[in-house]
């Protein structure tokens, strides 16, 4: 199953609510309502991790701090899509693969197809689109471009 991941900070500060009155009972408010929004978006709610961010601090100096991220996933459309067609029976398909174009025999070393083409044996742009269309390597006849 193919999944993509959805990466956001973990709420820092409360979210007041009637009948919420601690701090750790508003700050549980706060990571409920975030975790039920996206997971009304289908993301599925995986884990916290505490990560390490650099920070510039003043002109010149660094610091690390430690960030806390909520990490949620869900399946990818084409990951949703695959399994039902998984699923079906193979006595009740009746869709056939078109068969694949055969591909032309590399010419051998000395056949007219591995030398130039010089003054009058030049493909034509109607001789080439021709070509491009038969897909089969060989010059089309003067006489099949023509009757086109």
């Amino acid at each position: 199953m193919t999944y993509e991941y959805k990466v956001v900070p973990a709420p820092t500060r409360g979210l007041k609510a009637k009948g919420v009155k601690t701090a750790e009972d508003r700050f549980a408010n706060a990571l409920q309502t975030a975790m039920n929004d996206l997971a009304a978006d289908g993301w599925e709610y995986q884990r916290t991790d505490t990560l390490p961010c650099e920070q510039r601090e003043g002109l010149m100096s660094k610091t690390t701090v430690y960030q806390n991220m909520l990490i949620f996933r869900r399946r990818t459309a084409q990951a949703v899509a695959a399994p039902s067609a998984r699923a079906e029976p193979a006595s009740e398909k009746t869709a056939v693969a078109p068969p694949l174009a055969q591909e032309p025999a590399l010419p051998r070393t000395g056949d007219a197809a591995t030398r130039p083409l010089h003054g009058a044996e030049r493909l034509t742009a109607d001789d080439k689109q021709q070509l491009l269309k038969s897909g089969t390597g060989e010059k089309p006849k003067k006489s099949d471009v023509a009757a086109e």
